[in-house]
C-alpha cells in the first residue's frame, strides 16, 4: 500500500461504522466499500486508483467545498460521516504525505447546518442512560443551549418501556445513545425503526460514566434542577451528551450551559398513542404536515418561531397563570390588526438566528453566515418600536429586553459585524474578500499594492505592443504558471530575445520576461499575505461573535416568543376563535365549538356542537349513533380544543371554560403490533390498561369503541367494566366514550354522572342523512346497512343483509328474553343454579381490584358459568 492509502486505511479501522470523507487536494474522497456505498447512496460515478496492490481500489469522490450538501444527503438515510482534512499544504508537508487529521465527526443528531435540517423543528441528540427499572432521558439539540432532562420509573419492564417511548415520541430524537446492551437495545431499535425516523447508537457505557469534574466544569452550579445527582443516571445521561457532542465536534461545548429538568408537573401528560391519534404535528397514515394540528396553528414567519409552535403543541402548560400570560400576549396581537400586520412584516426578514449562532460555534460557518447574523440583529431595533406600547405582561417584558442591556449588546454585535466583513463576501474563507475596507489598516495596504501592481501589469502589456509591434500580445494568469505572455503562433517571428519561452500551445506560445517575473512576486506575494491576514482576522472576528452567546440566544428566544404569539392571533381572526376561560376548576364547557382541522376541508358548513363535561354530575358522556355520523371528530375536537387552550391559544367556539387537564388520554382504534406479537384486542387491551393506571381525577379519557376485537358478550363486559371504573369513585376522570353497544346507555339511571348523548340521524326509507349534532338520549340504530351503502357495498349485498337483519329481529322477537338482562351476564347468573357463582360474586370488593384483575376475575367466571 502507498503511505496516503496506509493513513486512509488507519483512520478507516478507526472509524469502522463511518463513511471516511479524506481530503485529497480539491475532493473528498471514498475508497474500498465506502466508495461503493456512497457511490450508490448519491448516484455518483466509481472509479479507481492505484494503491500499491495489484487491483486498484474503488474510488468516488465530490468538490471539497460542497461536502456539507453530500454529508448531508448521507446522513439522511442513515449514515455518519468523518471529515479527515489536510492540515497543511504539499509546499508544507515535511514527510511522504501531506498531514491529515480528523476535524468533524457528523451524525444525525449532531447536524449544525441549517440547510441541511428541518427548520420547522428540533433536530435533538438524545442520551438513554438505563439503570434497572429507572431511565434518565437527557435531550439536547446543539443549536440550543440547554439539555432538558427527565427521569422515567416502570415497575416492571413493560412499563418502562412505554414510559421510554412516551418520552421519545415527545422530541422525536434523530439520534439516541443508549448505554443498555442486548434486548433492551433490541426492542427499542424495532420500534424506532417502525415508528420513527430515529438512529440508535448502543453505547458500552463509557460515555455514560458519571464524573463530577466534567459537569461542574460545563454546567454553572444554580443551573442544577432540585434533585439532580451528579453520580446518579441523570447526571450520567448530561455527561453522555457532553461528551458525544465534544467527540463528534472536535471541539468543547461551552455553550451548553443549562439542564432544564421537566416531569408530569410541568406540561400536560400526552402519551404516544394519544399523540398518533389527534395527529397533533402530523396526520396518522401518511405522516405529512398537512392536516395535523400544526397545519393548522402554525403561520409563524420564521424558523425559530416554527420549532417554538411545535413545542407548545407538543408540551401544553398545566400552570393557569402560565397559559394566561401566553393568553394576554395573543390577545393584544388579535386586537390590533396594524401592530400584529407589523410585527409579522418584520419578522419576514429574519433567518435562522439559533443555527447560524451554532454553526459559528462549531467553528463550520462562513462570512455569508456572519452578514445573515447581521441582517437578523437589524429587526431588534424595529421590533423594539413595535412592543414599546404593548401591555400584555409577556410583550412588555420583551420590550424591556430590548430596551436595556441586551438591546445594547445586539446592537454592538451588528456594528462589530458591519465593519468587519464585506457586504457581499465569497463563499469561502480562505480565498480573500471577505474583510470591509477600512476595518485594518494592514489589509487596506496589502491590497492597494495588489491593486497598484495589477495596474502596472496594464501598463507593462501596453508598452509591449508597442515595443515588439504584436496588438494581439496579452497578459495572463494561471494557478500553475502564473504570469505570461500569450502570442499567437503568427507573430512569432517578431518575439524578442528577451523573451523566455514557457509553455506551447496549439494555437499560441506563452513567455515570461524578468520584469513580469518581479511583478509576479510582488503581487502574488501581497496577495498571499492579504489573504493569509483576512483569514486570521476572520477567525478573530468568530470568536468575538462567540462571545455574544448569552445575547444571540436570549434573541433568539425574543423573536420565536413574539412570531408564536403573532401567527396564533392571526390563526384565531381568520378563524373565527374565541379566547378560553382556563383555570383550575373541573369544568370543559363549549358552545358551538368546532374541529380546528376537520372545518378546513370542509366544503359544506360545518356543524357545532356544544360540550359540558366535569367532575360531578356530567362526568362521562356515553356517545352512541351510526359509523360515519361524526362521533370521533367529536371527541376528538374536544380534546384538541383542550390542548389549544393550554398552550395560550384561541380556540374554535363562540364560549369555552376549560378547567386545566393534566393528563390526555386516547383509545381511538387498533391494529396489530406483530413486532411483538400483539393482535389488535391485545394492543387495544394494552392501551386501555395504561389509562386506566395513569389517569387521575384530573385527566382527559377519550374512549372511541372498546371491546370490538372480541365476542360481543365479553367485548361488552370489558367496555363495561372499564367504563365503571373509569367514572367511578376510585377515577372519576372526565370521559367520553364512544360504543356501538346500546345497551350500555342504560347506565345512565344507575351510575351517577353519566349520561347519555347520541349522534342525531335521519332515516328515509332506505337512506341515511347525518345531522353531525350531538343530542342528549341514545341512538335507537346503528345504521351499519345504510352506512355500508354510502360506501358503496354492492347493491346485491345490501339486499341480502337487510333480509337477514329482517330476520334475526324477528327471531329476537318471538325469544322470551329480557331486553336489558340478556345482554348483561352478571344478572343471568343468579338463578338457583348457580348459588356458587353468586357467592363468589358477593365476595369480591370490586373497589379494590385493578381493571387487569377485574377483567381476570370476569374471564374466570364466565368460564365456570359455562361450565355449570
Amino acid at each position: 500500500m502507498s503511505p496516503m492509502m496506509q493513513h486512509y486505511l488507519e483512520i478507516k479501522k478507526q472509524y469502522s461504522d463511518y463513511i471516511v470523507f479524506y481530503r485529497l487536494g480539491d475532493f473528498y474522497e471514498m475508497f474500498f466499500e465506502d466508495a461503493k456505498i456512497v457511490s450508490k447512496e448519491l448516484e455518483l460515478v466509481l472509479t479507481g486508483r492505484d494503491c500499491g496492490e495489484d487491483e486498484r481500489a474503488p474510488m468516488c469522490g465530490i468538490p471539497y467545498h460542497a461536502c456539507d450538501v453530500y454529508i448531508g444527503r448521507l446522513v439522511e438515510k442513515g449514515y455518519k460521516v468523518v471529515v479527515c482534512e489536510q492540515m497543511e499544504t504539499p509546499a508544507q508537508a515535511q514527510g511522504n504525505i501531506v498531514r491529515r487529521d480528523i476535524v468533524r465527526i457528523v451524525t444525525p443528531g449532531t447536524l449544525t447546518d441549517g440547510k441541511l435540517l428541518d427548520e420547522s423543528k428540533n433536530n435533538y441528540l438524545c442520551a438513554l442512560n438505563i439503570y434497572g427499572l429507572t431511565a434518565a432521558c437527557a435531550f439536547c439539540d446543539i443549536s440550543r443551549a440547554m439539555i432538558e432532562l427527565t427521569t422515567v420509573n416502570g415497575s416492571d419492564e413493560d412499563e418502562l418501556f412505554q414510559s421510554i417511548i412516551n418520552e421519545l415520541s415527545l422530541f422525536k430524537p434523530s439520534e439516541v445513545i443508549i448505554n443498555a446492551p442486548g434486548e433492551r437495545v433490541a426492542r427499542l431499535t424495532d420500534f424506532l425503526s417502525q415508528n420513527e425516523k430515529c438512529s440508535i447508537t448502543a453505547s458500552a457505557g463509557e460515555y455514560f460514566i458519571p464524573d463530577q469534574a466534567l459537569i461542574k466544569n460545563q454546567f454553572p452550579d444554580e443551573c442544577f434542577p432540585e434533585g439532580f445527582s451528579i453520580s446518579g443516571t441523570d447526571g450520567g445521561a448530561c455527561a453522555a451528551i457532553i461528551r458525544y457532542i465534544s467527540e463528534t465536534q472536535k471541539t468543547s461545548v461551552p455553550e451548553i450551559t443549562e439542564i432544564c429538568a421537566y416531569g408530569s408537573e410541568s406540561f400536560m401528560s400526552i402519551d404516544a398513542s394519544t399523540r398518533r391519534n389527534l395527529e397533533l404535528c402530523e396526520t396518522l397514515r401518511t405522516k405529512e404536515r398537512r392536516g395535523s394540528l400544526l397545519w393548522v396553528l402554525d403561520k409563524t414567519k420564521t424558523s425559530p418561531g416554527a420549532r417554538l409552535m411545535r413545542k407548545f403543541i407538543e408540551q401544553p402548560l398545566v400552570n393557569c397563570r402560565a397559559v394566561q400570560l401566553r393568553q394576554g400576549a395573543v390577545a393584544e396581537f388579535f386586537s390590533h390588526t396594524i401592530l400584529r400586520d407589523d410585527v409579522r412584516a418584520a419578522l419576514s426578514g429574519a433567518q435562522d438566528l439559533e443555527r447560524l449562532f451554532t454553526k459559528v460555534q462549531y467553528g463550520t460557518s462562513n462570512a455569508r453566515d456572519l452578514i445573515a447574523i447581521k441582517q437578523t440583529l437589524s429587526i431588534f431595533p424595529k421590533l423594539e418600536a413595535l412592543l414599546c406600547d404593548t401591555s400584555a405582561s409577556e410583550l412588555s417584558s420583551m420590550y424591556n429586553s430590548l430596551r436595556t442591556e441586551l438591546g445594547e449588546k445586539l446592537g454592538a454585535l451588528y456594528d462589530f459585524i458591519d465593519r468587519a466583513i464585506t457586504d457581499d463576501p465569497p463563499f469561502l474563507v480562505r480565498e480573500g474578500g471577505l474583510i470591509k475596507k477600512g476595518f485594518n489598516s494592514d489589509v487596506d495596504e496589502l491590497r492597494s499594492m495588489v491593486t497598484e501592481s495589477r495596474e502596472y501589469l496594464s501598463q507593462i502589456e501596453s508598452q509591449e505592443k508597442e515595443l515588439t509591434g504584436i496588438k494581439g500580445l496579452k497578459i495572463g494568469y494561471t494557478k500553475v504558471f502564473g504570469y505570461y505572455i500569450e502570442i499567437t503562433k503568427s507573430n512569432i517571428p517578431l518575439v524578442p530575445d528577451r523573451y523566455i519561452r514557457k509553455q506551447t500551445l496549439t494555437n499560441c506560445e506563452r513567455f515570461i520576461t524578468r520584469e513580469l517575473k518581479d511583478m509576479e512576486s510582488r503581487i502574488l506575494g501581497a496577495n498571499d499575505k492579504s489573504i493569509g491576514l483576512e483569514y486570521e482576522l476572520y477567525l478573530s472576528a468568530v470568536e468575538n461573535v462567540k462571545s455574544y452567546a448569552d445575547a444571540i440566544f436570549s434573541a433568539a428566544g425574543i423573536l420565536a416568543k413574539t412570531d408564536v404569539y403573532a401567527a396564533l392571533a392571526e390563526v384565531a381572526l381568520k378563524n373565527n376563535y374565541v379566547c378560553p376561560e382556563v383555570d383550575y376548576s373541573d369544568l370543559i364547557e363549549l358552545k358551538n365549538s368546532r374541529h380546528p382541522v376537520v372545518e378546513k376541508f370542509t366544503n359544506d358548513y360545518f356543524v357545532p356542537n356544544d360540550v359540558s363535561l366535569d367532575c360531578g354530575r356530567n362526568r362521562t358522556m356515553i356517545i352512541t349513533g351510526p359509523n360515519m355520523a361524526g362521533k370521533s371528530t367529536y371527541m376528538r375536537q374536544v380534546a384538541l380544543i383542550v390542548l389549544m387552550a393550554q398552550i395560550g391559544s384561541f380556540v374554535p367556539a363562540e364560549e369555552a371554560r376549560i378547567g386545566i387537564c393534566d393528563r390526555l388520554f386516547t383509545r381511538i382504534g387498533a391494529s396489530d403490533d406483530l413486532s411483538s406479537g400483539s393482535s389488535t384486542f391485545m394492543v387495544e387491551m394494552n392501551e386501555v390498561a395504561y389509562i386506566l393506571k395513569h389517569a387521575t381525577k384530573k385527566s382527559l379519557i377519550i374512549y372511541d369503541e372498546i371491546g370490538r376485537g372480541t365476542s360481543t358478550y365479553d367485548g361488552m363486559s370489558i367496555a363495561r367494566a372499564v367504563l365503571e371504573y373509569t367514572t367511578g369513585k376510585k377515577l372519576g376522570a372526565k370521559t367520553m366514550f364512544a360504543t356501538h353497544y346500546h345497551e350500555l346507555s342504560e347506565l345512565e339511571n344507575s351510575i351517577d354522572g353519566v349520561k347519555n348523548y347520541n349522534i342525531a340521524a335521519k332515516k328515509r326509507g332506505d337512506s341515511v342523512t347525518f345531522l353531525r349534532k350531538i343530542v342528549r338520549g341514545s341512538a335507537d340504530d346503528s345504521y351499519g346497512i345504510e352506512v355500508a351503502q354510502l360506501a358503496g357495498v354492492p347493491a346485491e349485498v345490501i339486499r341480502r343483509a337487510r333480509q337477514i337483519l329482517k330476520k334475526l329481529e324477528e327471531e329476537n322477537a318471538n325469544t322470551p328474553v329480557q331486553k336489558t338482562e340478556a345482554v348483561i351476564p352478571e344478572i343471568s347468573l343468579f338463578d338457583s343454579a348457580k348459588n356458587i357463582l353468586a357467592e363468589e360474586l358477593k365476595s369480591i370488593d370490586v373497589n379494590t381490584l385493578t381493571p387487569i384483575e377485574a377483567m381476570g376475575k370476569l374471564y374466570e367466571l364466565t368460564k365456570k358459568a359455562k361450565e355449570l
